[in-house]
């Protein structure tokens, strides 16, 4: 037996992934795979929670036999991993989202657009990417077909966009955010964050007001028929915080931001120590 069938009880459980399952090089360890893979055949409900998409997401962890709906774009879109396919979703609206995209024109910041098709393909359109941070992140995805370099963002978007992801320092995208919340401050959720990846470098995500990890457990809840004070949640960055506040029970990974670690009720090993899945 894993250490979830003897330490956490309901054994449901939703983890973030980057920082707190998945090690600092944005690997998922042999030992967490095959704890995750034996949590999952003795019958616990294991899923996750994460910034990235289903293609991003998937590139890493598709060893693990998935079976509950998991939680893309914090919370912007809840995804059957089975299926492939959409099963919910808060979405910007068209208006909101080329408002947000002028905005971050007059600081200089053109965002990534993350955004479904009519299709329910991924997309990530951009501009020229320009700034360090951007362009480290493209790197950091080789032969990632959502990405698609566009002329002009203003010229047209896919009819779901999820998330506008700004890249940059934490000094320049201040004044941006500030700016942005303003004008649209009620009509949006913001992370402002630092990457776990690229050195001094913050992501700004803007998404739905509902897009975010409250919001988006309370659905997956409904969606596998389980109240949201039954789950277990594993995290380690600021937007976990909505991901804690809405779960029963609440674990931090070492190596987690001070705020996550003063509102869990329990700290456990750090990413690299796979934190995630006990011995």
């Amino acid at each position: 037996m894993n250490g979830w069938g003897r330490i956490l009880k309901p054994n449901i459980i939703v983890t973030d992934l980057d920082g707190t399952l998945l090690r600092s090089d944005a690997t998922l360890s042999d030992y967490t795979r095959k704890v995750l893979a034996e949590g999952l055949a003795q019958g616990h409900m294991i899923s996750y929670a994460t910034a990235r998409s289903f293609i991003s997401s998937w590139n890493i962890v598709s060893a693990i036999p998935w079976r509950y709906p998991v939680l893309l774009y914090n919370g912007a879109l809840l995804y059957d991993p089975v299926l492939r396919r959409k099963i919910d979703g808060r979405f910007l609206s068209a208006d909101v989202t080329e408002a947000w995209i002028r905005v971050g024109k007059a600081f200089g910041f053109s965002p990534l657009v993350f955004a479904l098709g009519a299709d329910e393909r991924e997309w990530v359109l951009h501009e020229r990417l320009q700034r360090e941070g951007e362009r480290r992140f493209y790197a950091s995805r080789p032969g990632d077909p959502r990405f698609k370099e566009v002329e002009s963002l203003e010229n047209g978007l896919p009819p779901f966009p999820m998330m506008l992801t700004y890249i940059g320092l934490p000094e320049e995208l201040q004044p941006l955010m500030e700016a942005g919340l303003r004008s649209f401050g009620s009509e949006v959720h913001v992370n402002f964050m630092p990457d776990s990846y690229i050195s001094g470098h913050y992501f700004l995500e803007i998404s739905h007001p509902l897009a975010n990890k409250r919001d988006g457990l309370e659905l997956w809840a409904r969606h596998v028929g389980c109240a949201p004070g039954q789950i277990t949640v594993f995290g380690d960055n600021l937007n976990d915080v909505p991901l804690f506040e809405r779960a029963g029970f609440r674990i931090a990974v070492a190596n987690a931001h001070p705020t996550l670690k003063s509102m869990a009720d329990a700290v456990t090993g750090a990413n690299d120590e796979d934190g995630v899945a006990p011995i």
